[in-house]
């Protein structure tokens, strides 16, 4: 015999797909919505298909949005010489955070990882590459990929390709742990990093 109601179980298999989210936790979020009533649950609703029917990516940098182009490409004062390459939505925000970085951006969602099968193909690095083709006012791609051991093996690959483009390539620098996330990084980290990049070579 189930221990909880079927509906309630099935919320919290539901829950417990969410990143970071383990069994009790998603016991726990399940009953307080449950307990919090119908106005909390309906409030919730609401925004969940508000951001289903008004959020997409940007055709331009691949940044989450609900225009587009997103409010950053479209900002005339920002630096158009400038490419901060970043693996998913969420560290355009960190970055944003940090503050001090007024250039563009573009998310490739994702990074590299031969052992689940996720190539350069996998990513939007095609359209990167578009974004620097003839005319291009890029002068410098900052790669600001995890300093992990996939955002490193994206970073190289990204380096390599970028090359014969005849722009200049950085890093972030060192002031990064490895193996960390830049959106658990803290504000003042992750600008001197930016400002402390390196050239890939």
């Amino acid at each position: 015999m189930p221990v909880f109601p079927d509906a309630i179980q099935s919320l919290v298999d539901e829950l417990r797909k969410l990143p970071g989210i383990g069994p009790k936790s998603a016991q726990r979020l399940a009953f307080h919505l449950i307990v919090a009533g119908k106005p909390a649950i309906n409030k919730l609703i609401s925004s969940l298909e508000e951001a289903r029917d008004r959020v997409g990516y940007c055709s331009v940098c691949g940044n989450l949005t609900e225009s587009d182009p997103c409010p950053i490409c479209q900002d005339s004062k920002r630096d158009r010489t400038l490419i901060c390459v970043v693996g998913y939505p969420k560290d355009v925000l960190a970055i944003e955070r940090a503050g001090g970085y007024r250039g563009l951006y573009h998310v490739l969602h994702g990074y590299i990882e031969p052992l689940k099968g996720v190539g350069p193909e996998d990513l939007r690095t095609k359209e990167l590459l578009a974004r620097l083709g003839p005319g291009s006012p890029v002068k410098e791609v900052i790669l600001a990929t995890n300093p992990d051991v996939d955002g490193e093996t994206t970073a190289l690959y990204l380096a390599k390709v970028l090359k014969p483009l005849e722009v200049r390539v950085t890093r972030l620098a060192r002031g990064l742990p490895f193996g960390a996330d830049l959106d658990y990084a803290d504000e003042v980290t992750l600008a001197r990093s930016l400002e402390g990049r390196r050239e890939v070579t």
